[in-house]
């Protein structure tokens, strides 16, 4: 079973999706992938199924949930056979699986982030390439489920900014600017991002569009936080007036094609 959640919560048995049952059925599935293999509490999966306020009926309810969820995930297995994945352990439940996306997609940055350029931009391509939108879709805003939404949200960004990086390492900047333009609009606080659109433009021959872009992200930041850019946007202006020797990208590293006798 694969467990999806960078996106629409669901989960898939090969090609087919999993029918998972009404919301609240589908919640405890969702706080118990959240918990990553940790044992969530019946009074806290019961908490924040009825946001505080609990029916007399709310642990068989629970209970009826937990049967249900078994027989949809786990198919094959016979009755009386204990279960291999939603697992009842005091004082409540642990889904034991690391079939998750959003675990693949960690592991892929953390795998990317201390390998060279050339190695690092196919693994945060996988790993961007696993997310379909909002984390846990239907969930995003409980509050069981925002801290963990956020975390994956900033981990997202961060692998956008090092495929931005290892393109413009790799001598590509064309290949980054649309994005980065997108995800500025999205994230027009987030000076790295702007950082590297500047910095994508001058490296693709548009100086004037470089200063542009940091012209409207220091206009952008004064209105709307009364503060100037932060450091490495100003010395980054600066070093594009002086057009700088430090902002040339680097040498193509495409092997040359072997002599032909």
């Amino acid at each position: 079973m694969d467990f999806r959640v960078l996106g629409p919560f669901e989960v898939r048995d090969a090609d087919t999706v999993v029918s998972l049952g009404g919301p609240r059925q589908r919640a405890v599935l969702a706080r118990l992938v959240i918990a990553v293999g940790a044992v969530v509490s019946t009074d806290t999966l019961i908490d924040d199924l009825y946001q505080g306020t609990p029916p007399a009926t709310a642990l068989a309810s629970l209970h009826v949930y937990v049967s249900n969820l078994r027989r949809a995930i786990e198919p094959g297995r016979t009755p009386r056979t204990p279960p291999q994945l939603l697992i009842a352990r005091r004082p409540g439940y642990l889904l034991d699986t690391s079939d998750v996306d959003a675990l693949r997609f960690a592991a892929l940055v953390a795998d990317a982030e201390h390998r060279p350029s050339e190695q690092a931009l196919p693994r945060l391509d996988e790993a961007l390439g696993l997310w379909r939108g909002t984390p846990y879709g239907e969930f995003s805003g409980e509050l069981w489920a925002v801290t963990e939404v956020n975390r994956l949200s900033e981990l997202r960004l961060v692998a956008i900014e090092r495929r931005a990086e290892a393109l413009l390492d790799l001598g590509r900047p064309q290949a980054v600017i649309n994005d980065l333009e997108s995800q500025t609009t999205r994230h027009p606080l987030r000076e790295r991002l702007w950082w590297l659109l500047a910095l994508a433009l001058y490296r693709s021959g548009r100086q004037a569009d470089a200063l542009a872009t940091l012209r409207r992200v220091r206009k952008l930041i004064v209105q709307q936080l009364g503060l100037d850019p932060g450091p490495e946007l100003q010395s980054l202006e600066d070093d594009i007036l002086q057009q700088a020797h430090s902002l040339t990208a680097p040498a193509n590293r495409v092997s040359p094609a072997p002599t032909v006798l």
